[in-house]
């Protein structure tokens, strides 16, 4: 009987073990690196397209979104708009096929009722879970009233 004891109290310490350990790798991601790293240099490149301009110029209240080409696995392309120096719209549109949301801007906002404004768009790159931000490319606009 005493050596099925041993058996015994050798399984619970094994069990044991493996349950204590557990948390550990789950915490380190599965991979046993720790980080999810992003050593990746992704590059792209965006220009602007008007969806409703008669004169070819973006004004308050129409639509745009970008042509968008990057080896990235997420491009994204925030816009912020300043008037009179005052940050009044910030959007940012996902150009992946898991994108769930619209794929173009409406330039106007609750703190945006109207005129023109001062314009930056930048299209970056971040991983699934928002970490890792890596910012290819940048462009300024003018939106006119």
């Amino acid at each position: 009987m005493s050596s099925t004891v041993r058996v015994l109290a050798m399984v619970v310490a094994l069990t044991s073990a493996v349950v204590c350990a557990t948390p550990t790798f789950a915490s380190r991601g599965g991979g046993g690196g720790g980080s999810k790293g992003n050593s990746t240099s992704y590059s792209g490149t965006f220009s602007l397209v008007l969806l409703n301009s008669a004169d070819g110029l973006p004004h308050y209240g129409q639509q745009m979104t970008f042509n968008v080409s990057s080896n990235a696995p997420y491009p994204f392309v925030q816009i912020d708009c300043y008037q009179n120096g005052a940050w009044i719209y910030d959007q940012t549109v996902g150009y992946f096929a898991g994108w769930i949301g619209f794929k173009y801007f409406t330039l106007q906002s609750s703190a945006w009722t109207g005129g023109g404004a001062s314009c930056n768009a930048v299209l970056f790159t971040q991983n699934s879970d928002g970490s890792h931000r890596q910012d290819l490319s940048s462009t300024s606009f003018q939106v006119y009233p």
